[in-house]
């Protein structure tokens, strides 16, 4: 039960978390292209390459599960075959970055809020290479005769941490534009939101010094990472909420298309700050720290199905609209934050992380109602991301 559990969880991260935002940043990189032909061969070879990748990692839980590690960032099958799909997944990340580096439409001189955004894309852009850069690098520093825990522990750190500077930078993004799709007015000029996102992409060039500063397997090259995203990871981040909170707050009757992107956005902004709030928690090797990437993460999550909501009549498919599109976000997201909040009171007791069943060792009452929440909260967040999927087909089956 214990080998089963790593394995489907390994393959759960890795398809919800990376597979899905670079799948995401991809499509608003996409969308950010000056000369749509001349990139298109790319963008067929980036896509071909990134599903292969998705689709195997997932088989090679079925045909060659090898040895789950529980590595953070990129847990992984320690297989020919998950490898060599994670592999290809990562060939055809690299592709989307050089394509849109070399298509990307320039940001202007004179910068407007369509041009902020661009820039926020362009960042989000140069953070992903600098996370590839770090994986190539540890790739060729770390010892491959490490144990396998330690080795793949060590070889996602630099660039793990890199790439959460891509999934913020995305979710201001989505933040900005779904509150002025919603008919709010964000008092940040576009000059002040291009600054915050300059902060944002600041200190991911952290990354690359601890590479020149420390030996990779020292404890001074993992805190140099863990630093830089603490102290610049969140500069940008209060200012556009807070802006983008009072820009949405007047908004009283919305139409009715815009009523599930205010759904997400809100529940977005609730789940990343929880998941902010829980991480001045952490004390330990609980399961305090899952609820803390939860929150963050389904924060991102839930302003990329905003994004998705809002981005279907531009690309030619009907607007989402109706009861079960406003519920989605919702239950989605209230889902999620019972699950993390079900975490917190378990990681209170000391229930330990990545375990299962007997592993877990409930010895209380208290643990056990935790571990009841959590589960109960997971159930809501599967239904409403199920919800999402029938939303977006539904949507898709007419065209606008």
């Amino acid at each position: 039960a214990g080998d089963f559990f790593r394995v489907a969880l390994v393959v759960h991260v890795d398809l919800s978390v990376l597979v899905w935002f670079v799948a995401m940043a991809g499509l608003l990189w996409s969308l950010d292209l000056r000369d749509g032909r001349g990139a298109r061969p790319m963008g067929q070879a980036a896509l071909a390459l990134c599903g292969g990748g998705a689709f195997v990692m997932a088989l090679a839980a079925f045909v060659e599960p090898g040895t789950p590690v529980m590595s953070n960032y990129i847990p992984v099958l320690d297989s020919a075959t998950f490898l060599a799909a994670l592999a290809v997944f990562g060939a055809g990340t690299l592709l989307l970055v050089t394509r849109g580096f070399l298509h990307a439409r320039p940001i202007g001189i004179v910068i407007d809020g369509r041009g902020a955004l661009r820039f926020g894309l362009h960042a989000s852009l140069v953070a992903t290479a600098v996370a590839l850069l770090a994986f190539a690098l540890s790739l060729a520093l770390t010892p491959r005769e490490l144990p396998a825990q330690a080795y793949y522990e060590i070889l996602w750190w630099g660039g793990g941490h890199a790439l959460q500077f891509t999934w913020t930078l995305l979710m201001l993004v989505g933040w900005l534009a779904l509150a002025r799709a919603c008919g709010g007015r964000v008092s940040l000029s576009p000059r002040i939101v291009l600054l915050m996102f300059l902060l944002a992409l600041a200190s991911v060039f952290v990354t690359p010094l601890a590479y020149l500063v420390y030996e990779i397997g020292s404890v001074e090259h993992r805190e140099m990472h863990t630093w830089g995203m603490r102290l610049g990871g969140g500069l940008a981040i209060a200012p556009i909420a807070l802006a983008v909170l009072f820009a949405i707050g007047p908004l009283r009757r919305l139409e009715p298309e815009r009523r599930p992107l205010r759904a997400a956005l809100l529940a977005s902004m609730l789940l990343f700050v929880s998941g902010g709030i829980i991480g001045l928690a952490i004390d330990g090797n609980n399961v305090k720290i899952p609820a803390h990437y939860h929150g963050c993460i389904v924060g991102v999550t839930l302003a990329l199905m905003g994004l998705v909501y809002h981005l279907l009549p531009q690309l030619g498919w009907q607007a989402p609209k109706g009861r079960a599109a406003v519920l989605q976000p919702w239950l989605y997201g209230i889902g999620q934050l019972l699950h993390i909040a079900g975490l917190v009171w378990s990681g209170g007791y000391g229930v330990q992380r990545k375990v299962a069943g007997s592993e877990q060792v409930l010895r209380s009452a208290g643990e056990v109602a935790g571990m009841g929440v959590m589960g109960a909260g997971g159930m809501l967040a599967i239904i409403g991301g199920l919800l999402f999927v029938i939303v977006v087909l539904g949507a898709m089956r007419s065209p606008a």
